[in-house]
């Protein structure tokens, strides 16, 4: 039994005053991580502020990105290494906004992701397609392309111990949604991949995320289902009593 993960997403959202605030009003009605993991993905001016205010508590926390050198002369980017050293949790990589606004490449996300892995942290690994894509029924073939060159040279363990998330791009931020049918059958093309790659052990313990208008209101019709063992959600998240409905439908 895949243990479900919840994982918000504040893409670039809220101030460190609101920040700090929004972990002060959940960290105390979080539910325990032995029925689901509770995660917030925030910008990397808020981490160590997140990170103190979730001490103690079943709140874990995500950075949005990560370079994949723990220093050097890459200005502007962030180092696993301090990640790793603030006490983030999670890196959620290869998310769509950042392939298609900052031309991230399946082989950068690869090399995120060991990264990460090497600073004992966990990445949220991204997929997903455009409409164009899904309109052409081309879908499998683009999600399997994804997963394949991102999970390139990872261990069995690692894989197992690793989130990915499925985000059909047209469906983020939109108001449209993949039904749960949809969600179900995407999160399978991901799973058999895996398997294809690493065998059904491996497969059968890698938890595989939906997100795309992922709302209180729908995410129990999403968790319902065979392959989905989680959501990464958007604007649903920047509201403490929404996160805490989210979770409270999966716990």
């Amino acid at each position: 039994m895949r243990k479900p993960i919840i994982a918000g997403n504040w893409k670039m959202n809220k101030t460190a005053k609101e920040a700090k605030e929004f972990a002060e009003a959940v960290k105390t009605k979080i539910p325990s991580n032995e029925t689901v993991d509770s995660v917030i993905g925030s910008p990397a001016l808020f981490l160590e502020t997140l990170v103190n205010a979730a001490e103690g508590t079943e709140l874990k926390i995500a950075a949005q990105n990560s370079y994949w050198e723990n220093e050097g002369a890459f200005t502007g980017e962030t180092s696993p290494a301090a990640l790793a050293d603030l006490g983030v949790d999670y890196v959620i990589i290869g998310h769509s906004e950042r392939r298609e606004y900052f031309h991230e490449t399946d082989e950068d996300i690869n090399k995120k992701a060991k990264a990460i892995f090497a600073n004992g942290m966990i990445p949220i690994l991204c997929c997903g397609e455009s409409l164009e894509t899904y309109e052409a029924g081309k879908t499998a073939e683009w999600i399997e392309g994804q997963i394949t060159a991102g999970l390139d040279g990872l261990t069995d363990g690692q894989v197992s111990n690793l989130v990915i998330a499925y985000e059909p791009i047209w469906a983020i931020g939109t108001g449209k949604s993949a039904d749960a049918n949809i969600a179900d059958e995407i999160c399978g093309v991901v799973r058999k991949t895996v398997e294809k790659l690493y065998g059904k052990e491996v497969s059968d313990s890698v938890r595989i995320q939906y997100g795309g208008s992922v709302k209180p209101e729908n995410i129990a019709e999403y968790m319902a289902k065979e392959n989905v063992d989680g959501a990464l959600v958007g604007g649903a998240s920047l509201q403490a009593d929404s996160f805490l409905a989210l979770l409270d439908a999966v716990k």
